[in-house]
């Protein structure tokens, strides 16, 4: 049996991208055949596709994430036919992804869930609230009543950090740098959208004096100073994104970098960060409309290289999605 898939011979342009057809891979004891609905883009596949992974190895079948239904799980774990979210562990990487009809993960990377949302709003779910969720609570241990910068508001970890933020009680400042999304980020209950024109410390301080408790680095290296000196005394800053290709600090000395009693950590954790009770809470939350998660764009798998023209460029506010199904 054969299905179809995404899969990268090597680095190559958006463009390049194709859908193949590919045998229908077999699990084993400890692994689980999920038949995929949906998969959402991230920018760890970007950069795989474009040859800046470290840890790349080709041919592989892309995709960090994926959302479907129990097709097969040999060890017994799951029952065929549970719907189920799966991501991290190596998708992607050291086996094969998301990006295709049918994959096989560890048990270990499945979450079960019992949801009535669309394939494409479950599908753009999990990386996304693993990783905000993650940064949030593992990376800033953020409490009610504080306050939280996310620098990289529009990008789909932004939202959904901002969202989440707003449900646990914190006041949210979130930036981009495009001012005709301002209101996008009011839409999402941030309560201070800033335009980010590289010094967003100034603009922070401005309304809160004394710095906010927490930040959210998405951006990258080339604003992290900014957005350290945007903390307060005893708060902290997650580095957890890259969006601008920045990842790496040349010549790091810390008592230069780092303000004076501003603690800099970072995040980038696995399936097991985010508990299946808290997935299914979300979900729940979602589905309800409590929730406002952003989805920009719902693609067809054959429109796999539009999409990461799409996310490579930047001009997406939220989430891209594939429906593999429809």
């Amino acid at each position: 049996m054969d299905m179809r898939a995404v899969v990268l011979d090597g680095p190559m342009e958006p463009e390049e991208m194709r859908v193949r057809r590919v045998a229908v891979p077999e699990p084993r004891a400890g692994w689980v055949r999920i038949k995929v609905e949906a998969f959402g883009l991230n920018r760890s596949e970007y950069h795989l596709r474009a040859g800046f992974a470290t840890n790349a190895r080709f041919p592989v079948i892309p995709g960090i994430e994926a959302a479907g239904t129990v097709d097969a799980a040999p060890g017994g774990e799951f029952a065929v036919g549970q719907q189920v979210v799966a991501m991290m562990g190596g998708m992607g990487r050291e086996y094969d992804g998301g990006y295709a009809e049918y994959t096989v993960v560890p048990a270990s990377s499945v979450i079960p869930v019992t949801t009535g949302l669309d394939w494409a709003t479950l599908g753009a779910l999990p990386e996304m609230l693993q990783t905000a969720h993650g940064s949030l609570y593992t990376g800033l241990a953020i409490e009610p009543g504080q306050s939280l910068l996310v620098r990289g508001g529009t990008s789909s970890v932004g939202v959904a950090a901002a969202v989440l933020a707003k449900e646990h009680g914190l006041t949210v400042f979130s930036t981009t740098r495009n001012p005709d999304r301002l209101d996008v980020l009011r839409e999402l209950g941030v309560d201070h959208p800033i335009v980010d024109d590289g010094n967003v410390a100034e603009k922070v301080r401005e309304i809160l004096p004394d710095g906010v408790h927490a930040a959210l680095e998405l951006v990258g290296t080339n604003v992290l100073p900014d957005t350290l000196k945007a903390t307060a005394i005893h708060g902290t800053v997650c580095f957890t994104g890259m969006l601008s290709d920045n990842w790496t600090i040349p010549d790091f000395y810390p008592m230069d970098y780092i303000p004076n009693g501003v603690r800099l950590t970072a995040y980038g954790g696995e399936s097991s960060d985010l508990p299946a009770d808290a997935f299914q809470r979300y979900v729940d939350l979602v589905a309800a409309g409590k929730l406002p998660i952003r989805i920009d764009r719902v693609f067809t798998m054959e429109q796999i290289g539009e999409a990461h023209r799409l996310m490579q460029d930047g001009g997406a506010i939220g989430k891209l999605v594939v429906r593999v199904g429809a």
